[in-house]
This record gives structure tokens, sequence and C-alpha cells, in this order.
């Protein structure tokens, strides 16, 4: 029964860029050390979740959908994406750079790739010294300035950096060029699609001294030269309150820090409700059921429930609904 928060087991993701932090800090579980990513809750295809928790362990978050429908989602989502879950949950470590990329909008993506589009956000949970993101270009280029720079080698002298430290967020539009730079954990709420075109990965060689495939051509069509400079969210942080960092067509996020225990009441909200955990730890419970979430954790509460209850001495959440 959908009377309990669900739990998915991580998906961990090798990536070149990866470090250790995801298995040393944030409470994931593998002998394999460049884990770049840990796909908390996903319906990608070849990648969907199953439950790590309660009656429904084992079952895959598609099963869910066919088996609950509107129950676990909403009826509003559901009638927008039927059988296919429409956020991919992720959390990311990234030891080194990140490629420079873009993500195509729904239109490209759906007629190249059949897919969704790929706005995202991130929430900074761990940043480096120097830290920094590659957040668009530093001056306005047009299609033939920016094929220029790319054919030339110099395209690094136009990216757009940003220095970070822990607590700041960016809402990254599709058709925004960007990157992840080294020592950067963060948490990233996107729609379900994989569709990433790299631009540039900094001439770098996999263990078998391959460069990794870039996708330049694609990449031109998918840009959006006429953005302008993508800049971190402003938001409160007032404690046992939501506060808002994104709310789009795709997803809200709220951060909610909180001291002691708060009551939130979803009866008028149509949506399931995901929580990140991105400091502390704390208990949710819903229908007398309770999960504990810890730093790196992450909850789906399906629609049904329309009283959360959330007890910590000190933690900090994420709150991803639709």
């Amino acid at each position: 029964m959908l009377n309990y928060p669900l739990k998915f087991e991580p998906i961990l993701k090798e990536k070149i860029w990866g470090g250790t932090k995801l298995i040393s800090e944030f409470n994931k579980s593998s002998n394999v050390k460049n884990i770049g990513e840990s796909w908390e809750i996903s319906d990608v295809e070849n990648n969907v979740s199953n439950v790590a928790n309660g009656c429904l362990k084992g079952k895959s978050l598609r099963s869910l959908l066919h088996r609950f429908k509107s129950e676990l989602v909403g009826k509003a989502n559901f009638t927008r994406f039927g059988f296919n879950f429409p956020l991919l949950i992720k959390f990311i470590d990234a030891q080194k750079d990140l490629s420079v990329q873009v993500h195509p909008n729904d239109e490209l993506s759906k007629k190249r790739h059949d897919s969704l589009g790929k706005t995202e956000m991130w929430y900074i949970m761990q940043a480096d010294k120097n830290a920094r993101l590659i957040l668009g270009f530093n001056k306005p280029l047009t299609k033939e300035e920016y094929q220029h720079y790319l054919e030339n080698g110099e395209l690094e002298t136009v990216l757009r950096n940003e220095q970070i430290k822990k607590g700041d967020a960016f809402f990254i539009k599709t058709g925004t060029v960007h990157a992840i730079g080294a020592g950067v954990v963060l948490a990233e709420i996107q729609q379900t699609s994989d569709i990433t075109y790299r631009i540039y990965d900094w001439d770098r060689i996999d263990a078998q001294g391959q460069s990794r495939t870039l996708h330049t051509s694609l990449a031109v069509d998918a840009i959006d030269f006429s953005l302008g400079k993508a800049s971190k969210c402003r938001y409160n942080t007032i404690q046992n309150k939501r506060n808002t960092i994104v709310q789009c067509t795709y997803f809200t996020t709220n951060f909610i820090p909180i001291q002691g225990e708060k009551q939130i009441d979803y009866s008028q909200k149509d949506s399931f409700v995901i929580f990140m955990c991105v400091e502390g730890e704390a208990t949710i419970s819903i229908f007398e059921n309770t999960e504990a979430v810890k730093l790196g954790e992450t909850v789906l509460i399906p629609a049904t429930a329309s009283i959360v209850t959330i007890k910590s001495a000190q933690c900090k959440l994420l709150e991803i609904t639709i």
C-alpha cells in the first residue's frame, strides 16, 4: 500500500570525472572509486529505480506507476505524464571538471530523440575552495561567433565562470551552456531525460586513451544564444518554513531547514512530494508510518498523503513537487 515514505535503491554511475565523496560522506555503498552520480529516483529507460524499503521493496518505480497511477503522482500529473515519472533526482560528485555541455528543449528533444528536454536546477551541498560552475558566456555571442571560438580552440575564453559556496542554488534553462567544476557536490533536480550534448571536454582521454564523444553539430541548434547570464537563485532560509528556490513549469523546489517538528498539510496539493536531505537527518511520517532520512538520502511521498510530519534536531531538506 502507498501509506509510507518510499526510498529507492541508488543507481550509481562511474564517471571519468567522479570522486569518492558519495561513498565516504553521503551514505552510498560501492567498491568503485570514481562514482560521479547517484540517481536517487529515476524512470529513465534501463535505469528505473527499485523500492528499497517496506512492503513494496523490490518493486520498480514504473510498476508502481502502473499499479497506483494518480495515487502515486497526483491526478494532474498522471493526466499530463501518464505512465512516465516526470523527474530525475540525483546527487553529483565532481572530483574533476565535467564537460562543457548543453541540453536541448522539449521541442528539439522530441524531434530528435522522442524525449523530454532537460531543464534542471542545482543545489550546492559542498564546494572546495575556489570551486566554480560554468554558466553561459561572459559576453553576448552570435551563433557564428560561437562557432569561431569553438573551431579555433578558444571556447574557454568566452565561458562565464562563477565562484560558488555551500547553499548556492542555480536554475539551468535548456539551451544554457554549462558545466560543473571540480570539487563540487550537489543535488540535481531535472526533467526525466538523459539527453546531453557535450561541446568541449578539456582535451582529456579515458583509461583506454580515447576521447569522449562530442556533439558539437547537434549542440549548435540546441544553444539559446538569446539567453542572458544564468545566475544563482535568491531564496530565504527561514527556519521551519518552506522557502521557494525555483518554481517553473517542470518542478517547484523549496528549501526547508527543520529544527524540532514541522507538520505540512498537502491536502490541497495534487502531486507527489520528494524530500532530499542535504544536511543532518530527520524522520518523516505519513499515515503513522515513519522513515528516517539522513544526509545524501531521498524519499518519495505519494500523492495520497495529506499530512507529512518531519522531526529533526537539525536538518536541511529540499522539497520537490510539481
